[in-house]
């Protein structure tokens, strides 16, 4: 069957699900190396989280727990920050780095930053394309559909848009991030370089996911092209 057996899954889509695994690898060992640094502050990542919000005037936003590691995310359906075990309870420079980016995701929310609603914009396309993609394609290959073919791999570039447009989302989170926590004393300049290596290890999991997309539209787009 095509989906398994072809060279370009070979030469384009392995190597990109290395360097996801690879990324996957790096943001977990820098994470566990920065939990192990305390802050000279001894604050909770829960109580830094409220500090900021407060900072930026969203005392509206709520700071809850979530089970889990690294399962921390911001609702802006019901304006909740939840934190995981792991983090919203720790004083390491790993944690308050995690916390800070979700609270980064809050102030994106509050001041109308572009991209994250360009984000939730194509959002229900790429759920969609997320879905059903893989499945049509399949079908229309199956039955040399090529019509149903090709808007499988337009579903599926949606998916990769939702991925290239979360990069500067998730880049600007990170950067607020680092921005209050130097400029609010939070933490000390060796902390904050902490602080930022864990929060760039996280980046480059979004950037290695969009570069497998992108490395599995163009195998569809070219086995496409050689079966036409």
């Amino acid at each position: 069957m095509f989906w398994f057996y072809d060279y370009y899954y070979i030469v384009l889509v392995v190597p990109a699900i290395l360097i996801s695994l690879f990324a996957q690898f790096k943001v977990q060992s820098t994470y566990r190396k920065y939990a192990q640094v305390m802050s000279f502050r001894n604050r909770t990542a829960a109580e830094i989280t409220r500090q900021i919000l407060d900072r930026n005037g969203l005392s509206n936003v709520a700071v809850e727990g979530v089970r889990g590691s690294l399962t921390d995310h911001y609702d802006p359906r019901t304006n909740v920050i939840r934190l995981s075990d792991s983090v919203r309870g720790d004083v390491s420079v790993a944690s308050i780095g995690v916390a800070a980016h979700e609270a980064g995701h809050a102030v994106q929310y509050a001041t109308g930053y572009f991209p994250i609603k360009l984000r939730n914009a194509v959002l229900p396309v790429a759920n969609i394309g997320s879905t059903l993609s893989v499945p049509l394609i399949f079908i229309g290959f199956l039955f040399s559909m090529q019509p149903l073919v090709t808007f499988g791999i337009l579903l599926f570039s949606c998916v990769l848009l939702f991925q290239l447009v979360t990069l500067p989302v998730e880049f600007d989170a990170s950067r607020r991030a680092i921005k209050t926590l130097d400029e609010g004393g939070i933490l000390s300049s060796e902390e904050l370089t902490g602080a930022k290596k864990v929060l760039g290890a996280a980046a480059m999991t979004y950037v290695a996911a969009a570069l497998t997309s992108a490395a599995q539209l163009l195998r569809l787009v070219l086995i496409s092209r050689r079966r036409d």
